[in-house]
């Protein structure tokens, strides 16, 4: 019996490890929004203290320890005056967001696969 209940928290152990979601989307949305909302704030502080946006995600400067972690979740592409976003990955997979159009209010997001859904 302890010999199957270590061999089951193994099995389970490498499918967490190995990326598998277990039927937990929710994970990828929480981690996807994160990711899109770090994004966001970081490459808008940048402009702000810039006065442009950067050309590529290579150009944010006094970036933390965890900040990889949506910097490889996310596409950035400068665009004009402004950029577009696309979010990549959440957890394991590639989530549909879907943000309140009040969330882009002065921010220079010209295109993203983000669902912008008007208040009801």
């Amino acid at each position: 019996m302890k010999v199957a209940l270590k061999i089951i928290a193994s099995l389970i152990l490498i499918g967490v490890l190995s990326g598998c979601d277990f039927g937990i989307p929710e994970a990828d949305e929480k981690f996807g929004t994160q990711n899109f909302v770090s994004a966001v704030s970081i490459i808008e502080l940048h402009k702000l203290r810039n006065g442009e946006y950067p050309k590529d995600l290579d150009d944010l400067e006094f970036l933390g320890d965890w900040d990889g972690i949506w910097l490889s979740a996310v596409r950035y592409e400068r665009n004009g005056d402004g950029y577009n976003l696309y979010l990549e990955r959440g957890w394991s997979k590639k989530p549909s967001l879907e943000f309140p159009v009040k969330f882009k209010k002065g921010l220079g997001i010209k295109e993203s696969n983000v669902t912008w859904a008007s208040a009801k």
